[in-house]
């Protein structure tokens, strides 16, 4: 049994990589959403100094190894998935880091890396089928199906369903609606985040949620083509070299530019120090198109009531400026 922690680019790839692996017939079990016991369990095994995304993935794995009883955990470690930049250091040293956290546990990872062209990473799916058992073609064949699924998901995200209506209508096939249930009020709010710190419900407060049931309209980098996002990023006077830190960016400086948001809202994590560097770059551009922002910062200490206040008040600020 192959365990995939739900954690980080899970929210990303999560359904690239199950659809992949159940096609070559492997036996997969998905860690449970975060929870208490998840990310008591990750700040246990994790150094003190890392960021509290990788403490919570720290918690998916000790909780697949323990709770879950898996025979192996399937870590990717994911380089480059564009040619120009690479992906934040702790998804490069990830697969070294919970190896050295769990010696004992059977760490299958692979190499993608973009950067190398087209080939060369669809060959590291080939060469992870071949670690699992799989024939070339069996594998050839599931990639096609997974590549299939990945970009209806996209495409459904870019049409402005959200995570979970897009995550919904392509496992059970349902057709496009005409209304988007999120995009219902006249305050509209860009949330410039990671994935990984807005769908994970338990760390991010379930904010989403709360921004919908305070009648706000949200719309997140996931909702912004990758050929909007990257050529708004270019706009900085200096290549960032990030390349998700480039999605916000990008996205946040599409949404500003065209007038598409009332406010922003901001969601880093505690101990990042690419989201501390976006941070500013956000403030800056933002306070020139005379847009509020409003940033929150997350960590193992972050409370509901706090979070409820302030974007109370930023919906309340952004209801009056709009009046």
């Amino acid at each position: 049994m192959l365990g995939l922690p739900r954690a980080l680019l899970y929210y990303k790839y999560g359904l690239l990589w199950e659809t992949f692996l159940k096609n070559l017939g492997i036996d997969i079990v998905t860690s449970p959403p975060t929870s208490k016991l998840i990310v008591e369990m990750g700040l246990d095994v994790a150094e003190s100094e890392i960021c509290m995304p990788v403490k919570i993935f720290y918690g998916h794995v000790k909780y697949l190894i323990e709770k879950q009883k898996v025979d192996a955990v399937f870590l990717p470690r994911m380089v480059a998935i564009e040619k120009p930049a690479y992906t934040c250091p702790k998804f490069l040293g990830l697969p070294d880091m919970i190896q050295a956290a769990f010696p004992e546990a059977n760490i299958i990872s692979e190499t993608f890396n973009r950067k190398k062209g087209l080939r060369s990473y669809y060959q590291s799916y080939i060469n992870l089928a071949e670690k699992l058992g799989a024939k070339k073609w069996h594998s050839i064949k599931a990639l096609l199906k997974a590549e299939k699924i990945s970009y209806e998901f996209s495409k459904k995200l870019h049409s402005g369903d959200s995570f979970s209506e897009a995550i919904n209508k392509v496992k059970t096939k349902k057709k496009d609606s005409k209304i988007i249930n999120h995009n219902r009020s006249n305050i509209r709010v860009g949330v410039a985040a990671h994935s990984y710190n807005i769908y994970d419900e338990y760390y991010s407060l379930n904010l989403l949620n709360k921004l919908k049931s305070m009648g706000a309209t949200y719309i997140t980098p996931d909702n912004v083509p990758h050929n909007i996002w990257a050529k708004y990023s270019n706009k900085l006077p200096k290549f960032l070299f990030w390349t998700y830190e480039r999605e916000l960016v990008g996205s946040a400086f599409y949404w500003i530019e065209k007038g598409m948001v009332d406010g922003i809202i901001y969601v880093m994590s505690f101990a990042c120090g690419p989201d501390s560097i976006v941070q500013y770059v956000l403030e800056d551009e933002a306070k020139k198109f005379g847009i509020p922002m409003l940033t929150i910062v997350l960590d193992e200490h972050s409370a509901e009531a706090g979070l409820i206040t302030r974007i109370e008040a930023f919906i309340d600020m952004l209801e009056r400026k709009k009046r």
